[in-house]
């Protein structure tokens, strides 16, 4: 009997009070247990005891709870998250709280550190297992019940999507697209709930532009009021006011390409508000105005300033790697799938997006250092031979036009590092922070640059060896192991490891290292030559543990069926073995002597019992069968498959010369007469033409010879049988068939 879903499952329990038996559905709140969570607080920015400790003790409670949340049965699980109101709290304080990867790290024990993992991993799984409306064949929702319980509940929304995004994104992606694909397959309200929340988004960007008292274009025009003030440029704004545009503008970029990194269909959605063109406005008026407002600030703060400068560098790349999502998810990608006949409507959406952007300059080149636009134009080119050639070169004119007068740096794909002077004069005015600030240009490149919440790629193998000898053929006297450290302390840079050794900027770690420190080698904790168990192990193919190998045994590509069937038919072994059991059928043995006293028991005596009545009686002897023919056999035919190929042969020709000798016998060398064969020829021709039915044409006899020289006898019959017959053919009987039809009554008289 299949399992019932879990919406139509129901449980038979006693009532308390009145000690009857009652129904109840499994999605029930009183099978929800009594759990008060705890709400989630971030680790302390400082390493005080009590706040460690204050921190420690809450983030255990959370983790247990959420273990035992993790633990119960699939009906319980989902009546305690529906109906638990702390639950959720909870779950929402970890996303509004935990922190993300870009903001700055505090040296934390590793006691916390360790909590703070494990309460992340313990968030993550109550989500998925909370998405997931199949867990066996035996446990599970009906999908569009499914759909509405996590809609209905506010299980999932917009925002909490965003942040689980941003905090799970980093080595999850594929999981992290399956839940939210499946979240809003089950429930397509999510969409329409998506296409209100973007208008938000493009709030978010309004307010920023109006704090810093810009005005963007895109944005809608509102008459001013009078007693209003007018806002400082960013440049006049307060440090701090200044700060929490920046970690506001951080957060946002960062959160939106984190959701349409993991899930690019949302980009359809986007789009819809002229999205695209919105984004690169805003990067044209905000970006360079908070740049030059940080840079004007550099002497005040060198580590909020340097901290400012990464999240700001950050969010620059996050915006243009957005606007690449979009135009890669709906131009590029479905002409790369799509046919010739299908890809016309995504080229001109591409065209269309890059022409409303032209006149953001500084938009298009940052975006054109990162990804090229002219191998984009250059892809669409070879995907359609019906490209817009004047539009295409238009756009790529007025991208080089946006380089003109501009040295191509690559600041951004490397994130323009913190201006040295204003490093050099805060660590001269502040020697305390001369080490934190030091950390921070080294993270200015690891963590700006690259992807958000994700660390510079472990470079490794060859790739690593050529850094090294990079580094090593301007400084030949350093060891491979201390090189090792410094492109791993500064990502891999070897321009910036070089720098530094020069300048000696190194960082404290690095400082104490010998410099002629050699490469170690790491063995390798799991050698997959000695631990390797496989159905390869110890047979004749395992070349890990046998030298040589029997290369005959090996068969490269499919084997040949000709061979296969020619070897089948050469292999005449089991002919071999039946040859010599038949042949044993071949000896007849007529009798058989026995030793003396073997067959009888008493060979002398006379059998007392025998009848010898008729033994001088010749019976048969008169019979016209011959003995002969009584008692001869069939002479024994080996079979033609177990003979000997010389017996065969001998056969063989017996039997040519036998029908040579037939052939010969039959054989009559006399010329018989033409005359003969032609009648005998003709008599053969008219007698299977008689028995075809063919009928002889007397055409000729009809019409006889030349008219007076009389006809013949043979003539006259046959112009009596036309005249007679005449009446039979054409129109000639049509008065006979007249009075036929009138007599059956069909014709009234």
């Amino acid at each position: 009997m299949p399992a019932l879903p879990l919406d139509e499952l129901q449980f038979t329990e006693k009532d308390s009070l009145t000690g009857k038996t009652k129904t109840l559905p499994a999605l029930h709140p009183e099978k929800k247990t009594e759990r008060s969570f705890v709400l989630y607080k971030p680790p302390p920015k400082a390493r005080d005891p009590a706040l460690l400790e204050e921190f420690l003790e809450r983030a255990k409670f959370v983790a247990d709870d959420l273990d035992w949340l993790l633990a119960l049965p699939h009906d319980q699980f989902w009546c305690q998250v529906i109906f638990d109101e702390t639950l959720q709290k909870c779950l929402d304080s970890y996303l509004r709280q935990a922190p993300r990867k870009f903001d700055t790290v505090v040296d934390l024990p590793a006691e916390v550190n360790g909590l703070q993992k494990h309460l992340h991993r313990n968030v993550f799984l109550t989500f998925l297992r909370m998405s997931t409306h199949r867990e066996s064949k035996d446990h599970f929702i009906t999908p569009s019940v499914f759909g509405e319980i996590i809609y209905n509940n506010f299980l999932f929304d917009i925002p909490k999507l965003l942040d689980l995004c941003v905090l799970f994104g980093k080595g999850n992606n594929a999981l992290l697209h399956k839940m939210i694909e499946n979240v809003f397959t089950q429930q397509p309200s999510y969409y329409s709930d998506l296409d209100e929340t973007v208008p938000t988004v493009l709030q978010v960007f309004s307010s920023i532009l109006q704090t810093c008292g810009l005005q963007c274009e895109a944005a809608p025009a509102t008459p001013q009021r009078l007693e209003e003030r007018i806002r400082p440029a960013p440049g006049e704004l307060p440090l701090q006011e200044l700060r929490d545009i920046v970690l506001y503008l951080c957060d946002t970029c960062v959160t939106l390409w984190a959701f349409l990194d993991v899930f690019p269909s949302a980009c359809q959605t986007f789009q819809k508000h002229d999205f695209c063109y919105r984004l690169a406005a805003f990067y044209e008026l905000v970006m360079p105005e908070v740049e030059s407002a940080i840079k004007k600030r550099q002497h005040e703060d060198s580590s909020l300033m340097s901290d400012l400068w990464r999240r700001l560098s950050h969010s620059r790349k996050k915006v243009l790697e957005v606007f690449h999502i979009i135009i890669n998810h709906l131009c590029l990608q479905p002409v790369l799938e799509n046919s010739c006949d299908h890809i016309q409507p995504y080229i001109e959406e591409f065209l269309q997006i890059f022409t409303s952007v032209l006149q953001e300059r500084r938009f298009l080149r940052d975006y054109d250092e990162l990804f090229p636009v002219a191998d984009d134009l250059s892809l669409l080119q070879q995907a359609s031979s019906t490209l817009d050639e004047t539009r295409t070169a238009y756009i790529l004119q007025a991208v080089e036009s946006a380089w003109e007068g501009v040295d191509r740096k690559g600041k951004v794909a490397r994130d323009a590092p913190w201006p040295e002077a204003a490093a050099g004069a805060s660590a001269e005015a502040l020697p305390g922070n001369t080490e934190r600030s030091e950390r921070l240009s080294q993270e200015d490149h690891t963590e700006s640059a690259g992807a958000a919440a994700a660390s510079v790629a472990k470079v490794s193998g060859v790739e690593l060896d050529s850094l090294i000898s990079q580094v090593k053929d301007l400084l030949p006297d350093l060891g491979d192991g201390f090189v090792l450290a410094c492109l791993e302390e500064y990502g891999y840079n070897v321009e910036q490891v070089i720098n530094n050794i020069l300048e000696g900027k190194l960082v404290a770690s690095l400082e104490n290292l010998d410099r002629a420190m050699p490469r170690s080698v790491k063995p390798d904790p799991n050698p997959l030559v000695t631990s390797r168990c496989n159905v390869f192990q110890d047979d004749e193919f395992d070349v890990f543990s046998k030298d040589s190998v029997d290369m005959s045994r090996v068969q490269k590509g499919k084997r040949s069926d000709r061979s296969t069937t020619r070897s089948l038919l050469n292999d005449k072994r089991l002919v071999a073995e039946q040859r010599e059991r038949y042949s044993q059928y071949s000896v007849v043995v007529e009798e058989t002597t026995e030793q003396d006293g073997a067959g009888l028991l008493y060979p002398d005596d006379y059998e007392d019992e025998y009848d010898d009545t008729y033994d001088g009686n010749q019976v048969g002897a008169n019979d016209a069968d011959s003995d002969d023919e009584l008692i001869s056999r069939r002479p024994f035919t080996i079979p033609q498959v177990l003979r000997p190929k010389e017996q065969e042969k001998e056969e063989a020709e017996e039997e040519d010369d036998e029908e040579e000798d037939g052939k010969e016998a039959a054989k009559d060398h006399f010329v018989q007469d033409p005359a003969v064969l032609r009648e005998r020829a003709e008599a053969r021709r008219m007698t299977f033409l008689a028995r075809k039915g063919h009928k002889p044409d007397h055409a000729a006899a009809v019409v006889g010879a030349a008219k007076g020289h009389g006809q013949s006898r043979e003539t006259a019959q046959e112009r009596r049988k036309k005249e007679a017959s005449k009446g039979s053919r054409g129109n000639h009987n049509r008065r006979a068939m007249a009075d036929r039809k009138r007599n059956k009554g069909m014709i009234p008289s």
